[in-house]
């Protein structure tokens, strides 16, 4: 159940210009790095506006609008019938731009219905497909990295990975600024040509021969549930941590201006410090788990979620939030550049199957998290809502911390 280490340099600051080098120097990874950013633009701009969209355009009710994002649950099934396709046939980026072009009629469905029920059926099917573009990405830069073993590597995915989390920090302002200035459709129409902008960086690339990675023999039946234990185990206390997230996202808005009254500004301030930090703190989290270790590190980042959900619950001040939020940069800036390489050590024969299992889990966990923080802030109110997240994330420490242990007993393969 190992995940091997990092290879250790003597000189982080070389391996960090050795990674970037890397990016610029390669087709795939460049052009990998584009697409995510457009992948994470275009997302995260329709995701705060959908449920707008299905009120005020399709005259959905409030509790419908919520319901909508149950759809995605279907994702992590979809990804995964994807990533096992991949395996069996290395066709990464074929895959990659049948999802892509899933996404773009999808989101293009969605923006021009007229009937409710539709960007429901649209969502839990198609875009369950399109979700595992990302995770056909990944699978294809790590038979690269396999191919041309280099200690920069980890650098390559961290680098690639800031791309999409960039992306998540322009799309909702973005978003916002269109649908004000023109209408939700419109939105919804630039984030399916965002969507289809995918295949563009990476035009008629093909992974030289080379670089593909282990694949499954064409009948097998892919790993079995014994061989996926550690991989299943990991994106389960993955889950647990970021059910923190929609709570966050759903009730500190409303703490902060029907309880505290802030001004708007320092709403919008104490908000957009996390995406932030993470970004600058993700080449940090390669360097130091070249020295520390990988599960290690996401101990301790599990454990600034717990810190940060604390602060939420329990400070009541503009300096509490801001520090909760910074320790929730410090939390995503862990696993956002860390997570999906060791999803992928955990299971090296099946990496697109291991990709989409675990970039999927993020559907499951928000539908967790919803379910989780609608019932206790009935029972708990504001703020102590914020006590469930930081038990869900104490939850993680341990169990993260059994698997680290269990690392160091078993030798790395």
């Amino acid at each position: 159940m190992g995940v091997a280490d990092p290879v250790r340099t003597s000189d982080p600051a070389a391996a960090r210009t050795s990674a970037l080098r890397l990016v610029l120097g390669s087709p795939l990874y460049r052009g990998a790095t584009v697409a995510l950013f457009l992948s994470g633009l275009g997302f995260s701009a329709a995701a705060p506006q959908i449920a707008s969209f299905l009120v005020n355009d399709l005259g959905a009710s409030l509790t419908a609008a919520g319901l909508f994002y149950l759809t995605s649950l279907t994702a992590p099934v979809l990804g995964y019938l994807v990533g096992r396709r991949s395996d069996r046939t290395g066709a990464r980026l074929g895959l990659f731009r049948v999802c892509v072009v899933a996404g773009f009629a999808g989101w293009l469905g969605i923006a021009f219905s007229s009937r409710l029920w539709t960007p429901y059926v649209i969502s839990a099917i198609v875009l369950g497909f399109a979700g595992a573009a990302t995770s056909q990405l990944f699978a294809a830069i790590h038979d690269e990295l396999k191919a041309s073993p280099n200690p920069g590597n980890d650098g390559v995915v961290a680098i690639v990975r800031m791309a999409l989390t960039g992306g998540w920090v322009v799309g909702p302002v973005a978003g916002s600024f269109l649908a004000a200035h023109t209408s939700l459709r419109t939105m919804l129409l630039a984030t399916a040509i965002c969507t289809l902008g995918q295949v563009v960086p990476l035009g008629l690339l093909r992974p030289p021969p080379s670089s593909t990675g282990q694949l499954l023999e064409p009948h097998a039946r892919g790993p079995g549930v014994r061989a996926m234990l550690p991989l299943l185990a990991f994106t389960g206390l993955y889950v647990l941590v970021y059910a923190g997230e929609p709570i966050k996202y759903a009730y500190l808005p409303i703490y902060m201006n029907e309880q505290l009254h802030l001004p708007a500004g320092i709403s919008g301030a104490i908000i957009g410090i996390q995406p932030l930090v993470e970004i600058l703190l993700m080449p940090l989290a390669v360097v130091v788990a070249r020295r520390v270790g990988m599960m290690r590190l996401m101990v301790v980042g599990a454990a600034f979620g717990v810190a940060a959900n604390v602060c939420f619950a329990t400070t009541g001040t503009v300096a509490g939030l801001f520090a909760g939020q910074i320790l929730m940069g410090g939390v995503w800036g862990v696993f956002a550049a860390l997570g999906i390489i060791v999803a992928q050590r955990l299971l090296p024969s099946a990496v697109a199957t291991a990709s989409a299992i675990f970039l999927s889990s993020t559907a499951l966990a928000s539908a967790v998290g919803g379910a989780a923080g609608g019932l206790g802030v009935t029972t708990l109110g504001l703020p102590h809502v914020f006590l469930i997240p930081a038990t869900l994330g104490l939850a993680a420490v341990v169990g993260l911390t059994f698997l680290t242990r269990a690392e160091t007993r078993e030798p790395a393969r």
